[in-house]
């Protein structure tokens, strides 16, 4: 595996703290903690002010004892207090100026701190209380039922916030864009599944084009992100093309929409689009997190590095979401060492999915002990795995073949209090499939408790595939063309096969299928980037210029493999046509073009990174090795399951993909 020279510690910058103002701050805190309500000379006002300077200092158990003692609290107290309590996590002090509000018959029947009342309450997750607060407010403005609204929203309690949306129109309550923008969040978390969701937010968006609010920033934004996380991605790129006015957080929407939707050089060529417009947009982390997941998707690290420099520059780097995605961007790009040394720069301030990154960078590149020992150095700092967690270590003892350590982990996962999903039971099917223990994994899967998922029977079949087992994929396909009728991979994988094992009338008929129900197989697309831009590469059988120029050349370096004994693996093309003309299909898979065209245009030793939303073929893995010596080059290929890193003729996944 190759890997960039050992970073310097220049790679991250270390913001300087100035240690001059620090002393004389610490100084007013022991100032403000000597005082007391029975200080002699406190009045009121000075009491008021004094809690309000605690809760901006954070130094809420002082604030709370002030507060019982105080005669009048004012407005902005009581707004001080439950912000601070909302920020500090602090449901107890929540709950005490709840009580002093109430006996309050001044501030009583505010509107205005009903309304920061059930915002804390939201933040704590104390969703019965807001709704107490809510149901007792004998004034109801609109912002108090947006307040509920929003709550409702976050507690993921779509239907009952769409319900109170309903009572704003049937009593009269006006609904603004923050009506709209929490009624759409709603939507999404209301619904069951896919199909009702889609149409509620259909309908809201009519609502609202109706009512004047379709073009207004914060809903156009609200229905971007909506719009992205149920995959319809068509409809979000019209409301962004509709938007009069932009703001970061909306082309952020659309960023994340696309990166999230895998098309993450569409992302990429937004967020430049983005930097280079006229408007003064500066991005903010959530879009710099989105822009790192779309280098990260491609393998542009190119683009990676410069926004890398970009986070430097804009000290980004002291937040931890953006360390985390810059790691993962290394990681997903095969820079191992540089992903590891800001894992080791994050420090004492890892989290949850610091620790994931680094256990699942190791995995997909193949190094399943280094995974599992940081996952058993995490379980000794005292962090608590989690669901992804355990998806990720059981990945990697998938590709690197170690079955008793995925079969102990699987095991151990009630001792955390994590119950293994269809995900942990894919991970398991594919592991023990992958070694060839196939009746084990159909044993397992016969031993769920719940009904196995398409990712369980897509793991059996793609065991099945590895290993020519025809009875256990037809099995596996009886379930999956119930519970995916529309995902023509399944009729291609077993096909693929029925092929293998030379049973050419099975093969016609699953042709049949495909065209009976009209269902296409998803295209082989790679990427590379070259010189900080981004190409993408279909497969194709048609020819035109460029494709045959690159054909051209992986077709000298086939005709000398041909010389050393190689045989073309023509198993996979499906087409009943002469074999040469197989030949001629496989000089055409879009990864050969990537390396083709990687060839021409980057210099002598230059790494060349492709990346491939398929599984790597058996054909392209064999001409990819000996491309790498031939050429004395390195080639790094991510597929859809793992890193592929050939060098001098070898990969290091040892042929066990």
């Amino acid at each position: 595996m190759s890997a960039p020279a050992s970073p310097h510690t220049s790679l991250l910058h270390i913001p300087h703290r100035p240690f001059g103002p620090r002393r004389p701050r610490l100084t007013r805190l022991r100032c403000l903690a000597s005082l007391s309500p029975a200080s002699s000379g406190a009045s009121p006002a000075n009491d008021n002010h004094l809690i309000q300077t605690l809760c901006a200092h954070r130094r809420l158990a002082r604030a709370a004892a002030l507060l019982q003692g105080l005669p009048a609290p004012t407005q902005r107290t009581y707004e001080s207090l439950l912000l601070a309590a909302a920020r500090g996590g602090d449901a107890a002090l929540a709950a005490a100026v709840h009580r002093r509000l109430e006996a309050d018959p001044v501030f009583r029947s505010d509107p205005f701190l009903s309304t920061r009342l059930i915002e804390a309450y939201a933040t704590l997750g104390a969703l019965p209380a807001a709704r107490q607060v809510f149901d007792e407010a004998p004034v109801k403005n609109i912002f108090l039922w947006n307040a509920m609204l929003k709550a409702l929203a976050l507690a993921d309690h779509g239907e009952e916030a769409l319900s109170r949306l309903a009572d704003m129109g049937r009593l009269g309550v006006p609904v603004d864009s923050c009506s709209y923008s929490h009624g759409l969040k709603a939507c999404i978390a209301g619904s069951a599944s896919h199909e009702p969701a889609s149409a509620r937010v259909r309908e809201m968006h009519a609502h609202a084009i109706r009512r004047g609010y379709g073009l207004h920033t914060h809903v156009a934004t609200t229905l971007i992100d909506c719009y992205g996380k149920l995959g319809t991605v068509t409809y979000a790129e019209r409301v962004f093309a509709w938007m009069t006015e932009r703001n970061v957080v909306s082309w952020s929407a659309m960023i994340g929409c696309y990166a999230k939707n895998e098309r993450p050089g569409d992302a990429i060529e937004l967020f430049q689009e983005m930097m280079a417009s006229e408007a003064d947009l500066v991005p903010n982390s959530i879009t710099i997190v989105s822009v790192l997941h779309a280098c990260a998707g491609v393998n542009a690290l190119g683009q990676g590095r410069v926004l890398h420099a970009y986070i430097l520059r804009r000290g980004f780097d002291s937040l931890v979401s953006v360390l985390n995605a810059l790691m993962a961007m290394y990681m997903k790009c095969g820079c191992l060492e540089v992903g590891r040394y800001i894992f080791n720069w994050i420090g004492r301030r890892r989290d949850v999915v610091s620790w994931n990154s680094l256990i699942s960078g190791y995995g997909m590149h193949g190094f399943g002990r280094e995974s599992v020992q940081v996952f058993e150095e995490m379980i000794k700092e005292g962090m608590s795995p989690n669901i992804i967690t355990f998806v990720s270590v059981l990945g990697a003892c998938s590709h690197a073949g170690l079955v008793e350590e995925g079969k102990k982990l699987f095991e151990s996962m009630v001792e955390y209090n994590v119950t293994p999903r269809a995900e942990h039971y894919a991970c398991m099917v594919d592991l023990l499939g992958r070694a060839g223990r196939l009746d084990e994994a159909v044993e397992l899967i016969q031993s769920m408790r719940t009904e196995p998922s398409p990712q369980v029977w897509g793991s059996l079949l793609g065991a099945c595939r590895i290993h020519g087992h025809v009875e256990y994929a037809e099995m596996a396909c009886s379930h999956l063309f119930d519970l995916e009728p529309r995902n023509a991979g399944n009729y291609v994988l077993l096909a693929d096969i029925y092929a293998r094992a030379k049973l050419q009338n099975q093969v016609e008929v699953l042709k049949d299928l495909l065209e009976e129900h009209a269902l296409e197989k998803v295209p082989g697309c790679s990427w590379i980037e070259v010189k900080k831009r981004l190409y993408s590469f279909v497969s194709v059988d048609n020819k035109n210029q460029q494709v045959e120029a690159l054909q051209a050349l992986i077709g000298e370096f086939v005709a000398q493999m041909k010389n050393e004994g190689y045989v073309p693996d023509t198993a996979s093309v499906l087409y009943d046509i002469e074999e040469e003309e197989k030949e001629r299909i496989l000089l055409g898979h879009s990864e050969k073009l990537a390396v083709a065209f990687g060839l021409i245009n980057t210099g002598k030793g230059e790494v060349i990174r492709i990346t491939k939303n398929l599984r790597l073929c058996e054909d392209c893995h064999a001409v990819n090795k000996f491309i790498s010596k031939f050429t004395e080059r390195e080639i790094i290929v991510r597929d859809v399951n793992r890193f592929h890193h050939f060098r001098d003729g070898v990969c290091s996944c040892r042929d066990y993909w």
